[in-house]
């Protein structure tokens, strides 16, 4: 199936087409609606016999003219789509490697994503256009193991078997993890010859494989074992082996976030994949960013420019409102990897020279006199598990008879003090605590409510219940039950009986499930949507919910978290949403609300202190590597950009280290 957004013209007239270029170009001035109308709507083979028409009838070479004819964005983004798509990458190759400084990320995007055949082809478009030879020019300006992966990637001999070994897939799986993880330094010799050279079912079934038996992603791993240009040119492998649609999505979309434009990558892609797999990259954008890519450009580009990008865009995914097959495939993918288990680690372990009665005088000294010293008292807090932090409470008050929170309380200030404090109190007093402060007073804060009855599980709900009803002498249910309303108190009251199943999943219960999900048909008020996901997203397992998701999709095409979004509302849809992401993933649902709690201008101290303090002996770990593979940044990074002062020192310790 065709999955361009461009396609040949019907009723396609060369010389008629020449001659309205000339027209549009005749005289003072030129008419680039006419222009942009009339070659956004032709195909590349239609351009180039376009072309050779206007030289035929006028002797006049078409490029040049439009080039001294438009300016700037525009110019740039019409004339490109003039050249065939190998001369098209020639050129955008010659423009990287020329001139002082190379731009990596070009030659990064072009031969990363590239077919042995759109390799070759490349290869020999260069020889014609400049008359030199491709790998010299290269190896003339690269070098390392940079270089020697450009240098395989451009022999376009990449293995396209589709016939794959279950023997070789777990060999090269285990090829990598030896070559990497479990070896002093890195054989880059065995990732370059692997990713290189292997076809890319292959390597979809290797990247499975290293999964289960690293425990981490191979993204993962090449980012804590490469560096530099050749770790960013081995992930850009990585991502267009698992799904090109995925890679130039997330490149349009780091094009035009944030200030500025990045406009010749926009260019490049809008042009390259225009013909190839717009459809898809469109649908992956509007899953993976909800917003559609048409709607980007439309805020982030103007004039004619923007109007020749829309065209290419080739429609707008926000007013469809559908949810594509690409699309699915990326989902049912993430589904997959998230059913493989892996290990969850905190970043505070139980201190091994711990002693209780010592450390209670370190915070006894610190806070004694004139001033208090900070620094001693978050060197002993977060370096203490939560059970050497109440053993320390005891100490205190033993040898003091003294409360150590309320003398903390007295000495400490701000988002330090709220920090430390919440450190002292168990995991359940400060979920009760950030429970209560969520329903009391006037309004009432559901983000939090959500975040936290969607992600404990029974045990820590149970005990939950239990320090809620001995911190406010009544029960969690009662509050959760005044303070909201309608189906999203039902969501809440279900889930705070901490009764989810917790049996391994049934594959015919699972499709059954996936039905009713789906089932938009019923009319019965006593069997509504919202009660059907309730009794499913709020009782089922995880390892359950996992196959429901999966059989959804094969079912319906869509993501459950799409059709939540596209068909409830408000608290509810927010609910549901948490639930489904906490079961997909939930170190990357944490990820996602620390990156939300920084991102822009100010930053969100309450969401960022609770989930720091209550995923610190969990999965905070987890989370740091989820952290970095979606934002490409560190959350020590961030955190040190982000805050200041003892608070930040406290919050880097609990991050426990830079990734």
């Amino acid at each position: 199936v065709y999955r361009g957004s461009v396609k040949d013209f019907q009723g396609f007239d060369a010389n008629q087409d020449a001659e309205a270029l000339y027209n549009a170009m005749k005289g003072f001035g030129s008419d680039k609606e006419a222009i942009l109308d009339l070659i956004t709507s032709r195909s590349n083979k239609q351009r180039v016999e376009i072309c050779q028409a206007y030289k035929s009838l006028y002797g006049k070479d078409l490029i040049a003219d439009l080039k001294y004819e438009l300016t700037g964005k525009f110019e740039r983004l019409i004339v490109s789509l003039m050249r065939p798509p190998a001369y098209g990458d020639a050129k955008e190759i010659k423009d990287a490697i020329s001139g002082i400084g190379t731009d990596e990320k070009c030659l990064i995007e072009i031969l990363a994503s590239r077919t042995n055949q759109e390799i070759h082809d490349l290869v020999a478009a260069y020889k014609d256009a400049y008359g030199r030879d491709l790998e010299a020019d290269i190896v003339g300006d690269t070098s390392g193991h940079f270089k020697k992966m450009l240098v395989v990637l451009l022999q376009g001999a990449r293995e396209e078997d589709d016939v794959v070994s279950e023997d070789l897939v777990e060999q090269d799986a285990k090829d990598l993890l030896e070559a990497g993880e479990l070896k002093w330094g890195t054989d880059e010799a065995q990732f370059i010859y692997i990713l290189g050279r292997r076809s890319r079912q292959h390597l979809r079934l290797v990247f499975d494989e290293y999964l289960k038996i690293a425990g981490k992603p191979i993204e993962r791993s090449i980012r804590g074992e490469l560096s530099g240009d050749f770790e960013k040119l081995m992930l850009a492998v990585v991502k267009c082996i698992r799904s090109k649609a995925e890679y130039f999505a997330e490149r349009l979309y780091k094009a035009m976030k944030g200030l500025g434009t990045r406009d010749n990558t926009l260019i490049r892609i809008m042009v390259s994949r225009s013909e190839i797999d717009m459809l898809d990259i469109r649908e992956v954008f509007r899953t993976k960013y909800e917003k559609s890519l048409y709607n980007m450009i439309k805020e982030d580009t103007s004039g004619e420019y923007k109007k020749a990008l829309l065209k290419l865009c080739g429609g707008d995914d926000d007013a469809a409102g559908e949810f594509f097959p690409e699309a699915a495939q990326v989902a049912y993918r993430m589904w997959e990897l998230s059913a493989v288990k892996v290990e969850l680690r905190g970043t505070v372990q139980p201190a091994g020279d711990f002693n209780d009665d010592g450390d209670a005088q370190v915070l006894r000294k610190a806070m004694k006199g004139l001033g208090t010293d900070e620094g001693a008292i978050i060197e002993v807090v977060t370096k203490r598990s939560n059970a050497q932090r109440q053993q320390i409470i005891k100490a205190y008050k033993a040898h003091y008879g003294r409360d150590l929170l309320a003398d903390l309380k007295s000495e400490l200030s701000g988002s330090l003090a709220k920090l430390i404090l919440g450190l002292m109190l168990t995991p359940a007093q400060y979920d009760a605590k950030q429970l209560r402060k969520a329903v009391e007073g006037a309004g009432t804060d559901e983000s939090v409510l959500i975040e936290i009855m969607a992600t404990r599980n029974n045990q820590e709900i149970r005990a939950i219940n239990e320090a809620y009803q001995e911190a406010y002498h009544k029960s969690l249910e009662d509050d959760l039950s005044s303070d909201t309303s309608g189906h999203f108190k039902r969501i809440l009251v279900s889930l705070a009986l901490g009764n989810r199943d917790e049996g391994p999943e049934n594959l015919t219960q699972a499709h059954e499930d996936a039905k009713k999900l789906a089932d938009v048909s019923s009319n019965d008020s006593s069997d509504s949507l919202e009660t059907r996901f309730l009794s499913i997203l709020c009782t089922r397992s995880y390892p359950h919910l996992r196959r429901v998701f999966q059989e959804f999709i094969k079912m319906t095409n869509h993501d459950v978290e799409h059709a939540i979004k596209k068909r409830m509302s408000g608290d509810v849809r927010d609910a549901f949403v948490a639930i489904v992401r906490s079961v997909k993933n939930k170190p990357a649902f944490f990820a996602d609300k620390l990156y939300k709690s920084m991102k822009g201008a100010g930053t969100d101290e309450r969401t960022l202190t609770r989930i720091m303090i209550s995923r610190s002996e969990i999965d905070l770990f987890n989370i740091r590597g989820e952290f970095i593979d979606l934002f490409d940044k560190s959350l020590h990074h961030m955190i040190e950009k982000d805050t200041s002062g003892d608070y930040r020192k406290a919050l880097l310790a609990l991050c426990g280290g830079e990734d």
